[in-house]
C-alpha cells in the first residue's frame, strides 16, 4: 500500500511547477505573437509610406527627364532620322532579307545547332558556333534576296507577295543581288575561319541556296531542293567541330530535307491557288488530294530517321523525350492541315519551329546530364 502514496505524492511534487510552467509559456507566447504583429504591422505601415516616397519621387524623375531639353531633341532627331533615306531604305533591306519575321532563321537554326552539339558530344567550340549562328542569319537572308529577285515577276500575281519591296519597285534589281552578293560573301568570310573541309563545302552551300528559287520553274520538287539547302548547314557545322564526315552527319542531312521538303509542303499549300493559276511548280501541286497522306509519310521518315540519329550517336533518354515531343508536334500539324484552310496550313508551317525547338532541347539536355543519367 505504500506504493501509491508515494506516487500520489511525487505527482503532488511535479504537477504544480509543471503547471506554472505551461502558464509561463502561454504567457510567453502570447507575449510573443503580439510582438510579431505589432512588428508585421510597424512593417506594413513602412512599406507604404516607403511606396508613397519612391511613387512621388518616380514621377518627379520622369515629369523631369519628360522636360528636359535633350530628350525633345532625341526625339527631333529619331524623327529626323525617320524621314532620311538612308534609314528608309535600311528598313526596306530588312523587309527584302524578312529580318521582321525570322521564322526561317529559326528553322535554319535548329538542325544546324543539333548538329555542332552531335558533332561536339556537348557544348561546341565558341568560335564554330558564333560562325554558324551568323552564318545561319546571313545565308538565310541572302536566300530571301535572291528568292525575291528569281520571283520579281510571279511575285506581283501572288497577294500574298505583291507588296514585298522588290516587286512593289522600292528597291531595284540591283540593289538586291548586291544584297545578296554582300551577305553571301560576308558568310563565306566567317567560313574562312573553320578548317579546309569545311571551307570547300560551304562552296555547294552557296550553290545550292543560289539554286533552289529557280526550280520551281523546271520539276515540282523545289521544296526537296529547299531542304537540301537547309541542310547543308547541319554537315558544314558537324564537319566544323568535329573535322570529319560520319553516317551520323548524312543522316541529319537527311532529317533536314525531310522535315524541310514537309514543313514547306505546308507552306505551299498557303499559295496552291495562286501557284496553279501562275504555272509555279510546288510539292503540294504534285501531291495533289494526297498532299496530307505524303506529308504524314514524310513525317513518319522523319521520326524514324531521328531515332536511328539516336541510336548511331549514342543519345539517351532526353533526346528520345524530345523525339517524342516532336511528335505531337507533328500530329498536330497534321490538323491544323485538315482542311486545307490557307490560314490554318500557314500556323502549321511556323508551328514547326516548336518541332525543331523541342529536338534541340532534348540534344542540348542529353548531353548536359549525361554523367548524371
Amino acid at each position: 500500500m505504500e506504493t501509491p502514496s508515494k506516487f500520489s505524492g511525487l505527482l503532488a511534487t511535479v504537477l504544480p511547477p509543471l503547471g506554472r510552467a505551461w502558464q509561463q509559456s502561454a504567457v510567453l507566447l502570447k507575449s510573443l505573437a503580439n510582438i510579431f504583429l505589432l512588428l508585421l504591422r510597424q512593417s506594413a505601415c513602412y512599406i507604404r509610406k516607403l511606396t508613397r516616397l519612391v511613387s512621388r519621387q518616380s514621377d518627379r524623375v520622369l515629369s523631369y527627364i519628360a522636360g528636359h531639353p535633350l530628350l525633345e531633341k532625341l526625339e527631333t532627331a529619331y524623327d529626323a532620322l525617320q524621314q532620311s533615306r538612308i534609314y528608309r531604305k535600311a528598313v526596306l533591306y530588312a523587309q527584302l532579307v524578312r529580318l521582321d519575321k525570322p521564322i526561317g532563321i529559326l528553322l535554319l537554326l535548329w538542325p544546324t545547332l543539333i548538329a555542332l552539339w552531335i558533332a561536339a558530344e556537348g557544348w561546341p567550340d565558341p568560335l564554330v558556333l558564333f560562325v554558324f549562328v551568323s552564318g545561319v542569319i546571313l545565308m538565310r537572308s541572302a536566300g530571301c534576296a535572291i528568292n525575291d529577285y528569281a520571283d520579281r515577276h510571279i511575285d506581283k500575281k501572288v497577294e500574298r507577295t505583291c507588296h514585298r519591296p522588290l516587286t512593289s519597285g522600292k528597291i531595284s534589281e540591283k540593289e538586291t543581288l548586291l544584297i545578296f552578293a554582300v551577305l553571301s560573301l560576308s558568310a563565306f568570310a566567317l567560313v574562312l575561319f573553320m578548317n579546309e573541309l569545311t571551307i570547300w563545302m560551304s562552296l555547294g552551300g552557296i550553290l545550292l541556296a543560289a539554286s533552289y528559287p529557280f526550280m520551281k520553274r523546271y520539276h515540282y520538287l523545289p521544296q526537296v531542293h529547299l531542304g537540301a539547302a537547309f541542310g547543308w548547314s547541319a554537315p558544314m557545322a558537324y564537319t566544323a567541330q568535329a573535322n570529319e564526315i560520319t553516317a551520323v552527319t548524312w543522316l541529319i542531312f537527311l532529317a533536314t530535307i525531310l522535315w524541310a521538303t514537309a514543313y514547306d509542303t505546308m507552306y505551299a499549300m498557303v499559295d496552291y491557288d495562286d501557284d496553279i493559276k501562275i504555272g509555279v511548280k510546288s510539292t503540294a501541286i504534285l501531291f495533289g488530294n494526297q498532299d496530307r497522306l505524303i506529308i504524314g509519310i514524310i513525317q513518319i521518315l522523319l521520326i524514324l530517321d531521328l531515332i536511328l540519329i539516336g541510336q548511331r550517336a549514342e543519345l539517351s533518354g532526353f533526346y528520345y523525350l524530345g523525339v517524342a515531343a516532336a511528335s505531337v508536334f507533328a500530329g498536330y500539324q497534321q490538323y491544323l492541315i485538315k482542311d486545307r484552310k490557307r490560314e490554318l496550313c500557314f500556323q502549321a508551317f511556323l508551328n514547326n519551329n516548336w518541332f525543331g525547338l523541342v529536338l534541340f532541347i532534348g540534344v542540348l539536355l542529353d548531353y548536359q546530364f549525361a554523367d548524371v543519367v
